[in-house]
């Protein structure tokens, strides 16, 4: 009997990443290695608080890192809309905002001469000329950087563009960032919808055939499918420790064993020390109920179920392994490339949300074969390890 083992490894996209050196000659210093050191914390004292993307608050806090590297007296930046900071001296600061809505609207940078940001001062002025660039985020500009000085030449205007190019990087890859957060995001409330029907009608069928013969059993039963409907649409986190999904999962086998009564033996061996592991909510209860839907539900005799989650060094490593009909390698292939409409979302739901959390190479493994059952196992890093739930 054929038995197919399904590793799923998409090819990761990679993102390429830039880092800018220079040498400010303002500054002097005791070694190449410490201009170097000292440009590059620089620069990640910046790209910590652009990665939140381009707000007032970042904008504020990223300027004087931002007014270090150019060494310039002043910086400001803009986005679409208005003036977000200015570090240095907000002399200029209404001409200056008028331009930068111009660079933004335009796409183009700008030389400012004293006349252009309005300047009375004369020599005395430490802010009479500058250069203004735009940022820009795929292709779209969304906002503007300036730097303003006693004097702005084409140099300038070359470290300043660099330095947005920069700054345009870091907010991209925020952007990917609240992308692939959106994304998670959407898939949790996506699974969250899939709850069976079927499973719903037979578990109220199964409680309704307590109410006179054992009221209390029904009561129980009854709680029990409460709190499964409760942690399931629960606005939590998208995380979850592995002893909160193994007590969901245990929750739901409940009300399978009503159904099923002493046909359904379930064995669970679970080691301590991976109860603390993070993992996505809501990833193993649609295994298991795949497992017993599509593997054990339509067996005549006993319907068996193991789950473990044992130590595997830097990594949790959990099965869910059912001794049922199995799945044809044709329609399993089919399954995990989304060519079944709405049937059996739940396994490549799980599967693109592990990937998403951890990595390409933390995807499910599947082994199955017609009349051979099914083992699903998923590898989750213990790095992931939560004090406290989510």
């Amino acid at each position: 009997m054929p038995v197919l083992i399904i590793v799923l490894v998409p090819v990761a996209a990679a993102l390429p990443c830039a880092v800018l050196f220079w040498k400010r000659s303002s500054r002097r210093v005791g070694t190449p290695q410490r201009a170097t050191y000292e440009v590059l914390h620089t620069a990640s004292q910046a790209v910590s608080v652009l990665r939140g993307g381009l707000t007032h608050d970042t904008a504020v806090k990223a300027a004087p890192s931002l007014r270090q590297l150019l060494g310039t007296p002043t910086v400001a930046i803009a986005d679409q809309v208005s003036l977000l900071a200015c570090h240095g001296s907000d002399r200029h600061a209404e001409a200056l905002a008028s331009h930068l809505r111009g660079v933004v609207t335009s796409g183009h940078a700008q030389l400012l001469s004293a006349s252009d940001l309005g300047c009375a001062h004369g020599g005395d002025c430490l802010m009479r000329a500058g250069v203004a660039v735009p940022i820009a985020v795929d292709g779209v500009v969304i906002g503007a950087l300036a730097a303003l000085g006693p004097s702005a030449d084409a140099a300038l205007m070359r470290t300043t563009a660099e330095v947005a190019r920069f700054v345009s990087t870091h907010l991209a890859l925020a952007e990917l960032d609240a992308s692939r957060t959106r994304t998670v995001q959407a898939k949790l409330n996506f699974l969250r919808a899939q709850i069976s029907p079927h499973f719903v009608y037979n578990a109220l069928t199964a409680i309704e055939s307590f109410v006179r013969s054992d009221p209390e059993r029904a009561r129980d039963l009854l709680v029990g499918f409460a709190e499964f409907i409760r942690w399931s649409f629960r606005e939590h986190s998208q995380y979850a420790t592995l002893a909160e999904e193994l007590r969901f999962v245990d929750t739901y086998l409940e009300l399978e064993r009503a159904r099923f009564g002493d046909r359904l033996a379930v064995s669970l061996r679970v080691a301590p020390e991976v109860l603390p592991v993070r993992l996505p909510s809501l990833v193993l209860q649609p295994l298991v109920e795949n497992a017993i839907r599509h593997g054990l539900e339509r067996l005549t005799g006993t319907a068996r179920l193991e789950i473990s989650a044992e130590d595997g060094g830097h990594e949790a490593i959990v099965t869910i392994e059912d001794y049922g009909a199995g799945v044809d390698p044709g329609q399993l292939a089919d399954v995990l490339a989304g060519r079944t409409g709405g049937h059996s979302v739940g396994l490549r739901n799980v599967d693109e949300r592990l990937r998403a959390t951890f990595g390409n190479d933390h995807g499910l493994t599947i082994e199955t074969g017609v009349g051979a059952g099914t083992k699903v196992t998923l590898r989750l890093p213990k790095s992931c390890t939560a004090v406290s739930g989510p």
